[in-house]
């Protein structure tokens, strides 16, 4: 993987002492994976939202990008990635949802290969067009419905998707590979919880990781 990526690289509200203050805050509400808060330092989030709202980047909050959907907050994304990684390697990972692109490329610094589904047409571009600024050259791109997964490049070591299903996908299980591990957002609005499954030789095996609240995972593409 190939990243022109600089820690320093900002001022003020999105400033490297900014980002340390972020790092601070997911450390006390219980990150522990080094590997994943080095990634937070160092990516620019501030790159992944509209200018007006890169004040706010380093905010542990959610923020709009457009079309009904947002960049998850630095927590979540941080509790994503540390559930997918804990105690493996994986190095073939499927997302459902790129939104943004911010997600991707911190999946992008820490697997060897990212493949990512956006439902969204016009983010798609967007997230091209920021994952290409950054040099990140280990992330592929689709236009689809994230239900269906991927199936080209299947199986996949883990998947992580980014908006929550009803229930769980049964082509998404069938897209992973033995040993392998989804993090996925599960349930109705004011309701969802983050599920981590694993495939096991006699089936799959889910873990709840507490609640959450993400857009939900629509069919289709638009």
């Amino acid at each position: 993987m190939s990243a022109n990526l600089d820690p320093i690289h900002g001022n003020g509200m999105t400033s490297l002492r900014t980002r340390q203050r972020l790092v601070k805050r997911l450390r006390a509400a219980g990150i522990c994976d080094e590997r994943v808060l080095d990634v937070i330092l160092t990516l620019p989030r501030h790159l992944f939202v509209d200018e007006a709202l890169a004040s706010h980047a380093y905010d542990d909050i959610a923020l709009p990008i457009g079309f009904g959907q947002t960049i998850s907050q630095p927590y979540i994304v941080a509790r994503m990635t540390e559930a997918l990684l804990a105690g493996m390697q994986p190095q073939k990972v499927l997302e459902i949802g790129t939104g943004s692109a911010y997600q991707s490329a911190v999946l992008a610094m820490l697997v060897g290969q990212v493949y990512s589904v956006e439902r969204i047409g016009k983010l798609l571009e967007r997230a091209r067009e920021r994952l290409w600024s950054l040099a990140l050259t280990n992330i592929y791109l689709h236009l689809g419905d994230g239900r269906l997964g991927w199936p080209a490049h299947a199986p996949y070591d883990g998947i992580l998707v980014t908006a929550a299903a009803a229930e769980i996908p049964a082509e998404l299980l069938q897209q992973l590979t033995a040993g392998g591990r989804l993090v996925i957002p599960v349930g109705p609005p004011q309701a969802q919880e983050l599920l981590q499954v694993e495939r096991k030789s006699f089936g799959f095996m889910e873990r709840s990781l507490g609640p959450v609240s993400f857009v939900p995972l629509m069919a289709g593409v638009s």
